[in-house]
């Protein structure tokens, strides 16, 4: 995609003003560094380019298999990266730094995908599929979310039916990030008896198609669809044996929502770095822009919600490595996290003035970006929810 590559240098800094970097490990820090060259190389160049016209690159796919970023806490053996939590947040964290969708067609993967195929599958559907997925051959998908059934996953209606040799399913799912391209989608469905199971479903299985989605104006250079089953002869040794129940699928969302608390705050830090610079430069009334007291206020608030959110990763991280962090302290910190990242944009927005409209600078497709990310795997109000639940004990959504 040479040809949509972008005449720029991405000079990205990352804010640190608490010293944050203390905390972490040199191996933290090369990973961390070297996810970040990839993107100013395989990413920064080329994705106004491809947002603009609603173009997935697909040769994304391998490089984010050559770079590591499929299931990178999934062990080595099974082609993950065997590494530890704080290491899986700063790659999503740079990785949306260079864009959204690019974060989503990475987590998905890794924590959608082929973390319930290692933490419920079998040893022979681990060994068939992890791999793949993690060196990007494949491409996989993860289908919960319904047309009828968003929040309320629970009253999803796609549902399968013991055939004897074989399991016959039925239903649709939206909203489905990877869809249009995936080679493999953990489906969960309803049994006879209504229980939610986790099935792996292949591309070129009959009666399995996956519409792509389009008119988007947020996430345009992810490729999104729908996942449609009619009458699909799924093999029975595809069923994730390991875990089922409503449970199942959280457990895996619980993972991705770890993933976007750190992304997220990526497109913070690209937001402020962008407005930082801009500042410094665009002179007005003969001087800097960043010499006027609102513009200093604007941008002192961006990089202490920043450091905030940083801190409040860094801690949650620590708890994931001790299987600790609950499924309410893991949605506070994306809860958190994408609204920052949402007044940062629309901040640095107005301190690029019209130029921030624009597509040389990233504030616009950060906000459209984000204007998904704040709803997806939990809208900001289900989030608030479930910490309302674990603070009163009283379920709202129920």
């Amino acid at each position: 995609m040479s040809e949509e590559k972008r005449n720029f240098v991405d000079e990205f800094e990352s804010p640190d003003h608490y010293h944050i970097d203390d905390l972490l490990t040199e191996e933290h820090k090369l990973i961390r560094s070297s996810v970040r060259d990839f993107v100013k190389k395989e990413i920064t160049p080329f994705i106004e380019g491809w947002a603009e016209k609603n173009h997935f690159p697909n040769e994304i796919v391998k490089k984010f298999g050559e770079v590591g970023a499929f299931g990178p806490t999934i062990p080595l053996e099974y082609g993950g990266g065997g590494l530890d939590y704080i290491s899986y947040g700063l790659i999503m964290q740079e990785i949306e730094r260079g864009d959204s969708g690019m974060r989503s067609t990475a987590s998905v993967q890794g924590s959608l995908v082929m973390y319930p195929i290692f933490a419920y599958g079998s040893e022979e559907q681990k060994q068939k599929y992890l791999p793949k997925l993690g060196s990007g051959e494949w491409l996989g998908c993860f289908g919960l979310t319904e047309p009828n059934h968003g929040s309320n996953p629970s009253g999803m209606e796609t549902h399968f039916e013991d055939k004897g040799n074989h399991y016959l399913l039925n239903g649709a799912k939206m909203w489905i990030s990877n869809s249009p391209q995936a080679d493999v989608a953990v489906v969960w469905a309803k049994n006879e008896e209504g229980r939610i199971h986790g099935l792996i479903v292949e591309r070129g299985m009959e009666g399995f198609t996956t519409p792509e989605t389009h008119g988007k104006w947020s996430l345009r250079a992810s490729c999104t669809g729908e996942l449609v089953f009619s009458d699909v002869k799924v093999p029975k040794e595809n069923l994730l044996p390991g875990k089922n129940g409503l449970g199942a699928p959280m457990g895996c969302l619980d993972k991705a929502r770890y993933g976007i608390a750190w992304g997220a705050v990526g497109a913070a830090m690209d937001c402020y770095d962008s407005a930082r610079r801009y500042a410094l430069e665009r002179i007005q009334f003969d001087k800097p822009i960043a010499s006027f007291q609102l513009v200093q206020k604007k941008l002192a608030e961006m990089l202490t919600e920043i450091t905030k959110a940083q801190l409040l990763n860094w801690k949650l991280g620590k708890m994931m490595d001790e299987g600790k962090a609950t499924t309410a302290q893991i949605s506070t910190a994306k809860r958190n996290a994408v609204e920052i990242a949402l007044n940062i944009a629309r901040e640095a927005r107005q301190i690029h003035g019209g130029m921030g409209i624009t597509g040389e600078y990233p504030m616009m497709r950060h906000m459209m970006n984000l204007e998904s990310v704040v709803t997806y795997e939990g809208t900001h109000d289900i989030h608030l929810l479930i910490l309302g639940a674990e603070i009163t004990g009283i379920p709202a959504f129920k």
